[in-house]
């Protein structure tokens, strides 16, 4: 049940549905894999590479938001619990313990590539279902491949 009731035909609606629900998923994701990271990231270029995963981590939170309230915005219920992330990631998971700052560049270089491939087809998806939607999701998608960016100019 709705309480909220969205202007946008129920085809397109479920369109933007699962667009918005899988870039929440992959958001919430990345905000953990680069928060686990930060946590366990040591090597010579502890301090950057530590700060850089923190600006991650408040992007991917901030666009979390933002997508989850235009869920909410046109009735759809967002689902950002920890067992729905889980299983409907596409990101590869974190291994446990100490991780090397060049292997924490490497995982976030992966972790994003996988998260902006995901987020360009959903801008595809919602080009006529929602261009709302579709701008939101551009927006985010920019401020992705910036951080992607970033992370592969420390390994260059």
């Amino acid at each position: 049940m709705s309480v909220v009731k969205s202007a946008l035909p129920d085809a397109d609606l479920k369109t933007v549905g699962e667009a918005l629900q899988g870039a929440l998923v992959d958001l919430v994701d990345l905000a953990l894999v680069a928060k686990q990271v930060h946590w366990n990231v040591v090597g010579p270029r502890f301090r950057s590479v530590h700060l850089q995963l923190d600006e991650v981590v408040t992007s991917a939170r901030t666009h979390s938001d933002v997508v989850a309230e235009r869920a909410s915005a046109l009735g759809i219920a967002p689902d950002g619990r920890a067992s729905t992330v889980a299983s409907t990631t596409a990101i590869t998971g974190v291994r446990e313990g100490w991780v090397k700052d060049v292997d924490a560049v490497r995982i976030l270089v992966d972790a994003l590539a996988v998260v902006i491939t995901r987020m360009r087809e959903r801008i595809g998806a919602t080009e006529t279902a929602d261009p709302i939607t579709q701008d939101l999701l551009i927006g985010l998608t920019g401020d992705l491949e910036k951080h992607h960016w970033m992370f592969q100019a420390e390994s260059a």
